[in-house]
C-alpha cells in the first residue's frame, strides 16, 4: 500500500472513530476539525455549511478566532470560500491574498495564512458547504492533500444527508425531517394530496468507510460484473434496425466498460472508502463535469455515466427501484424529468407529478393533462428534498408543493380541496344541458385528447365531441415508428369510443420539444420556430402518407376530420390537403371503404395565416385556433420561458382585437371557427373569446363544467361592450374591468 493511501485510510478511520462517538452537532464538528488538521499537519481546518441557499456560515474551525464561529458569513461567490461554493470546483493557492475575488475577514485572525484549500461539500449537485485548510507556507499544497481533502469532503457530505450534524453546530435544519413549500410552475391544474413515489429513488450511502478494502474491493467487481452484463442484455434486446438506438447503448457500453472508470473507485476504496462511497465520489464529480460542458453531446454522455453510477449503487446497496418499493396510497410520482412512456406505465393510479425540470408543453406535460393528474413542473430541490413515503400536497393551480407539511397547512390545504369537489358536483348537474349564453348564443364546447384512456371524459364531462386528438402521443411512447396497421386501429377505436361524435384528428405534431425518440434530434438554436408540425410532414411525405392512409382505414367508412397544424402559409395547407386528396382516390382504387364524409382543416397558430389570401378561408372545411402557440408568436414570449410567458395576458386588448380579425375573416367565407388551447378551458378568457365571436372551444376535460357554469350565466353583449369600453378607453387588458363585472354579477 502507498504513502498516500495509507495516510487516507488513516484519516478516514480516525474520522469514522470521531463520528462513531456519541456527540452533539458542535461538539461534533469541533473534533472532527481538530482531527484533519492533526493529520494533515495544517494549522487551520475550517467547515463552512449552507445556513440558506446563498448564504455560508463558518460552523466550526481548528486555528482561527473561536469566537469567529457562526457569526461569519459570506454570499455564494463571495471571496475564496463562495468561490469554491458557488463553481464547485477545489481553490489551492499559496498566496490567497492575490487570488482573484479574495475577501479578508478581520475577526476570524486568519491573516497570517497565505496557504488555502477549498474543497465543495457536495453531494451529487446538491452544495452543502466548503471544507477548507489553511497554513502559513507559501505554497499551494500537494495533489495528494487535495485529494485527501476531498475525501474528507465527501464523507463530510454524506454525514451530513444522515444528519450527523444537527444540533448547535448546524447551519441548515435537518434534511428530509421539517416541513418544505417549494414553488415550480403550473404544468396541469387541480390539487393533491398524497405520498412521495420517487421515480428514481436516492441511494443513501449510510456507511462511507471501507472496514476491509479487500472485501470492498470484492463487492465493488461483483456488482460492476452484474452492471455489464445487465448492459449487455439491454443491448441485445434493442432493435437491430435502429441504428441512432444502438449507437447510445454502444456509448452506454463503452462506460460500463471503462477500465480507467473502475480504477478510479479501487483507488478510493483503497484509500479508506466503502464501494458505495466510491461510486458515489465518481458520480459527485461526473455530475460536477456535467454542469460546466456547453456541448450537448458531451453531456449526454456524461449523463449516460450518471445514470450508470446509479445502477450500480442499486446493485451495491440494494436500494432503489429495483428493490420492488411498494406504491404508496395515494402516490404522488417526483422526479428529476420522465418520459411518456415511463409515466403511462405508472397510468391513472398517481395522483399527482412534481418534476424537478420538464416544461409546460413537454411529454410528461401533455400526458398528465391527458391522464387529468394535476403537474407541477421547474419544482427544484425537490428530488433531493423528498424521500419515498414522505407526505405531500400538490397544488396544481398555483404551482406549490408543500413537502411534509404542518396540519394547518394541510388542512387548509384540504378545506381548498373540499370546495372543488364540491364545485364539481355542482358542474355535475349542467352535464347534459347545452352551453346557452343568456339571451344565446349556444357555444359548443368540445375536449382535447391524446390517448385512448381520455375517451370515458367524453360522456362524463359533458364534451359535444373531439375537438382536437393528438396523434404524436402514440409516436412518441414508442421506440420505433409505429405502423400503418397499428395506427389504422387505434384511430379506429378512437372513433369507437365517440359513438358518433366528431373526432378531429390532428396529423403528427412534432418537432420543437416534442422530439421522437427514434428521430435523429435536430441541432436548431430556436426549435419553435424550426422544424416542426407540418414542416416536418411536407419534407418527410412517407410519414405523412402513412398516417393519412390509416385515419382513412381507421375511419371505416365513418365521417373522418383531418386537421394539419402549425400551417404558416396557404401553399402549406394546399399541398397537405392535396396529398390527402390524392390519397383517397387511391384507397379508392385499391377497393378500401372511404370515409363517408371528409372534413379537411387547419389550425391557426401563426399570425402570418391570419392574412392568408382569401382562397385558404375558401379552400378549408374549418379552421382551428391553437392558442398556445399563437400567443407566443403573437407576443414573442417563449411559453416555456417562466421570465416571459407570464408577462403577457391572454385578455391583452391588442390580442383580442386580433382574434377578432380572424372571426370577421372566417364569417366572411362562412367557415366553421373553433379557439383550441388551455385558455379556451378557463372560463373568464372562454367568456371573452364567446364575446368575440367564437362558438366552439375545445380544452381539457375537467373545464367544460366550470366554462359552462359561467357561459351559461353570462350576457356576451354585456362582456363585449366591456371589451369595447377598455378599447376605447386605451386600457391595455380587459382583465379588471371583466373581474369586477363578475363580482357585480355575483
Amino acid at each position: 500500500m502507498s504513502e498516500t493511501q495509507s495516510g487516507s485510510r488513516k484519516l478516514l478511520g480516525r474520522l469514522k472513530q470521531a463520528l462513531a462517538e456519541p456527540a452533539e452537532g458542535q461538539e461534533r464538528l469541533d473534533r472532527i476539525t481538530r482531527l484533519i488538521a492533526e493529520e494533515m499537519a495544517t494549522p487551520v481546518c475550517s467547515i463552512y455549511l449552507f445556513r440558506d441557499e446563498d448564504t455560508l456560515e463558518l460552523c466550526a474551525t481548528e486555528g482561527l478566532n473561536p469566537e469567529s464561529v457562526h457569526k461569519t458569513r459570506m454570499r455564494m461567490g463571495e471571496g475564496l470560500v463562495g468561490r469554491v461554493a458557488a463553481s464547485t470546483k477545489p481553490i489551492n493557492t499559496g498566496n490567497a491574498p492575490s487570488e482573484a475575488g479574495f475577501r479578508f475577514m478581520p475577526e476570524t485572525g486568519e491573516e497570517i495564512y497565505s496557504a488555502f484549500l477549498g474543497v465543495p461539500i457536495q453531494r451529487l449537485g446538491e452544495r452543502l458547504g466548503v471544507l477548507v485548510v489553511q497554513s502559513k507556507e507559501s505554497k499551494p499544497y500537494s495533489e495528494d492533500q487535495v485529494y485527501a481533502t476531498e475525501v474528507v469532503a465527501m464523507v463530510l457530505a454524506e454525514m451530513t444527508e444522515l444528519g450527523a450534524f444537527i444540533g448547535e453546530g448546524a447551519a441548515m435544519a435537518a434534511p428530509h425531517q421539517h416541513p418544505v413549500m417549494l414553488r415550480g410552475s403550473v404544468g396541469q391544474e387541480g390539487a393533491a394530496e398524497g405520498r412521495v413515489l420517487l421515480h428514481e429513488p436516492r441511494v443513501v450511502v449510510t456507511n462511507p468507510f471501507a472496514d476491509d478494502a479487500e472485501s470492498e474491493l470484492v463487492r465493488l467487481g461483483e456488482a460492476v460484473d452484474k452492471l455489464r452484463i445487465s448492459v449487455d442484455e439491454m443491448l441485445t434486446s434493442a432493435d437491430m434496425t435502429d441504428k441512432d438506438q444502438r449507437d447510445v447503448l454502444e456509448a452506454y457500453r463503452m462506460f460500463a466498460n471503462s477500465k480507467g472508470w473502475k480504477r478510479r473507485m479501487e483507488a478510493d476504496i483503497n484509500r479508506g472508502l466503502s464501494a458505495e462511497a466510491a461510486v458515489e465520489k465518481e458520480q459527485t464529480a461526473a455530475r460536477a463535469r456535467m454542469e460546466q460542458v456547453p456541448d450537448p453531446y458531451l453531456r449526454e454522455r456524461l449523463h449516460d455515466l450518471d445514470d450508470l453510477s446509479n445502477r450500480l449503487l442499486r446493485l451495491l446497496t440494494g436500494q432503489g427501484s429495483h428493490t420492488g418499493v411498494e406504491m404508496p396510497e395515494n402516490p404522488v410520482l417526483v422526479a428529476r424529468n420522465i418520459g411518456p412512456g415511463e409515466l403511462l406505465a405508472y397510468g391513472r393510479g398517481l395522483k399527482g407529478i412534481i418534476l424537478e425540470e420538464g416544461s409546460v408543453g413537454s411529454h410528461a406535460a401533455i400526458v398528465a393533462r391527458a391522464l387529468a393528474i394535476p403537474l407541477v413542473i421547474n419544482c427544484e430541490r425537490i428530488t433531493t428534498e423528498a424521500l419515498n413515503g414522505d407526505p405531500v400536497l400538490v397544488d396544481g393551480e398555483q404551482g406549490i408543493v408543500h413537502l411534509r407539511p404542518e396540519e394547518s397547512v394541510a388542512t387548509a390545504f384540504r378545506d381548498k380541496m373540499a370546495m372543488m369537489t364540491k364545485a364539481q358536483e355542482r358542474y355535475a348537474s349542467i352535464r347534459r344541458v347545452p352551453a346557452t349564453t343568456v339571451y344565446g348564443p349556444t357555444i359548443r364546447l368540445d375536449m382535447n385528447a391524446g390517448l385512448m384512456a381520455d375517451l370515458p371524459s367524453l360522456k362524463s364531462s359533458g364534451a359535444e365531441g373531439v375537438g382536437l386528438f393528438r396523434t404524436e402521443l402514440q409516436f412518441l411512447v414508442r421506440s420505433k415508428l409505429p405502423s400503418r396497421g397499428d395506427l389504422a386501429a387505434t384511430y379506429s377505436r378512437v372513433l369507437d369510443a365517440a359513438e358518433g361524435r366528431r373526432v378531429i384528428f390532428r396529423t403528427l405534431d412534432i418537432g420543437s420539444d416534442k422530439v421522437l425518440p427514434y428521430m435523429k434530434p435536430q441541432d436548431e438554436p430556436n426549435p419553435a420556430l424550426g422544424w416542426r408540425a407540418i414542416r416536418v410532414g411536407l419534407d418527410k411525405p412517407g410519414v405523412m402518407r402513412m398516417q393519412l392512409q390509416a385515419m382513412i382505414r381507421g375511419a371505416k367508412g365513418r365521417p373522418l376530420s383531418v386537421m394539419f397544424p402549425f400551417v404558416a402559409q396557404f401553399d402549406e395547407f394546399r399541398v397537405a390537403r392535396r396529398r390527402l386528396l390524392d390519397e383517397l382516390d387511391r384507397e379508392e382504387k385499391m377497393g378500401h371503404v372511404l370515409p363517408e364524409k371528409v372534413e379537411i382543416g387547419a389550425m391557426l397558430e401563426t399570425p402570418s395565416l391570419a392574412f392568408a389570401p382569401r382562397q385558404f378561408f375558401e379552400m378549408a372545411d374549418f379552421i382551428s385556433v391553437g392558442g398556445n402557440d399563437l400567443k407566443q408568436f403573437f407576443f414573442a414570449a417563449d411559453r416555456e420561458n417562466e421570465r416571459v410567458r407570464r408577462r403577457y395576458d391572454t385578455l391583452n386588448v391588442s390580442f383580442l382585437t386580433f382574434l377578432e380579425w380572424i372571426v370577421m375573416r372566417c364569417n366572411e367565407t362562412k367557415i366553421p371557427l373553433s379557439f383550441c388551447g388551455e385558455d379556451a378551458g378557463r372560463p373568464v378568457e372562454a367568456l371573452c373569446f364567446a364575446a368575440m365571436g367564437f362558438r366552439a372551444l375545445s380544452m381539457r376535460p375537467a373545464s367544460i363544467g366550470p366554462v359552462k357554469h359561467l357561459l351559461r350565466r353570462s350576457n356576451l353583449a354585456e362582456v363585449r361592450e366591456l371589451i369595447d369600453d377598455a378599447r376605447a378607453g386605451g386600457a391595455q387588458t380587459v382583465r379588471p374591468a371583466l373581474m369586477d363585472w363578475l363580482r357585480q354579477q355575483g
